[in-house]
């Protein structure tokens, strides 16, 4: 049995091959200095270039270099979900491909982990993202905030650096709907931010389309509150509060003015409003029946389709 490593290194990769080479060398630059006993975990999330090439190229030229290529393209939480069940490390840094995670700030957030915490964020304080990406994230992490009664930094995104025992609580959450961040956020642990330089994206484009964004705001929404639902039936009392509110006024204005109610233009605008609500609330119901239904399948998260430099007691399909 081999001991644990010091440092794991898990990160997801789709669309990035071209940044692979050098982020191994700026990770091996950065981490070697704290430890030699370290491993890089890259999870090839059904990328359509040839990054799986390069992750066993890489592999071979340092065994601490270690691969696992999905069946297909699961979704980047799923991915990295897929490397925290395989990987070993005492301390776990996660971080996307694209080096928009800047290597050089994981000693940073491993001295702040020393002081005794159990998770270490890093905080982007300059966001290199485009307009839409920067604001859309803002958005998202206000309404989840508040649904979720959670207090939300659109700044903090995967990029932190985790003891074991987080990793092992979070691979125990067995939620088809997948957000680390949430996960993490949820178990609690003791938890600090530390301030980070964020750098623009070089290589390859950002895989998060708008309806991709919309779908993963929407599952987090729903995943992580009850809220909508809430919402919902409150919205529903006060919508049949005020038709009966304006039917007294009709009956009164009958009975002690004379006037009847005119044409059907009013009525007609009503029942269609009335039934556009009530579509709208059946959808909301709708989304966490599917929820329920999907997590009732049992289905695996992931699937894996080969593995590099790893037991192959471990090359195993996870649920």
């Amino acid at each position: 049995m081999t001991a644990r490593p010091h440092i794991s290194v898990v990160t997801p990769v789709y669309g990035c091959a071209t940044c692979l080479p050098k982020l191994y060398s700026r990770l091996r630059s950065a981490i070697e200095p704290i430890t030699p006993d370290f491993e890089i975990l890259m999870v090839n999330d059904g990328s359509p270039d040839d990054a799986w090439t390069v992750i066993e190229d890489l592999a071979a030229q340092d065994q601490r270099v270690k691969g696992l290529n999905l069946s297909r393209n699961f979704g980047q939480h799923y991915a990295i979900t897929a490397g925290l069940a395989h990987c070993s490390g005492e301390w776990v840094v996660v971080m996307d491909c694209d080096l928009q995670d800047r290597p050089e700030e994981i000693p940073k957030m491993y001295a702040a982990a020393q002081s005794g915490y159990d998770v270490v964020v890093g905080r982007r304080v300059d966001r290199q993202d485009g307009f839409f990406k920067r604001y859309a994230s803002r958005i998202f992490s206000h309404v989840l905030g508040l649904l979720s009664g959670e207090k939300l930094d659109p700044a903090i995104s995967n990029f932190g650096i985790y003891h074991h025992s987080v990793i092992e609580a979070f691979g125990r959450m067995q939620d088809v709907e997948r957000g680390f961040p949430m996960f993490v956020l949820w178990l609690g642990f003791r938890r600090t931010t530390v301030d980070i330089r964020h750098s623009a994206r070089t290589d390859g484009r950002s895989s998060y389309t708008f309806g991709k964004l919309l779908s993963f705001a929407v599952g987090n929404i729903t995943a992580y509150s009850n809220k909508p639902l809430i919402l919902s039936i409150y919205f529903g009392f006060l919508v049949s509060a005020l038709s009966v509110l304006a039917g007294a006024y009709f009956v009164a204005r009958y009975l002690f003015q004379g006037v009847g109610v005119e044409g059907w233009t009013s009525l007609m605008v009503a029942l269609f409003l009335i039934s556009g609500l009530l579509f709208a609330n059946l959808g909301i119901l709708g989304l966490y029946i599917g929820k329920a239904f999907n997590q009732a399948k049992g289905r695996p998260l992931y699937v894996i389709r080969q593995a590099v430099n790893l037991p192959t007691g471990r090359e195993r399909n996870e649920r």
